[in-house]
């Protein structure tokens, strides 16, 4: 279990495992650490390690974003000649 806080945002990052998140100990020590920045008024996010490949997905979101703004940018320049055309 990695915890990270901010202080000047009052935010704790708090990084779990995949044998951590089934793990009654650092479930209870997760329970522990929550309550404690609580506390502090802290906002806690808790970050579960995947079950899928990452760089798999990593490349696949950013094809996706890739061709998403291929598609807006034609979008964009469709409008700007009908504009143009008027």
């Amino acid at each position: 279990m990695e915890v990270n806080p901010h202080e000047n945002s009052k935010l704790v990052e708090v990084w779990l495992t995949k044998a951590e998140r089934t793990d009654p100990v650092a479930q209870a020590k997760l329970r522990e650490v929550t309550r404690y920045y609580s506390a502090q008024k802290c906002m806690v996010a808790v970050f579960l390690s995947g079950t899928q490949d990452l760089e798999e997905e990593t490349g696949a979101l950013l094809l996706y974003n890739r061709r998403r703004s291929a598609e807006q940018e034609v979008q964009r320049k469709k409008k700007q000649k009908t504009r143009e055309c008027r």
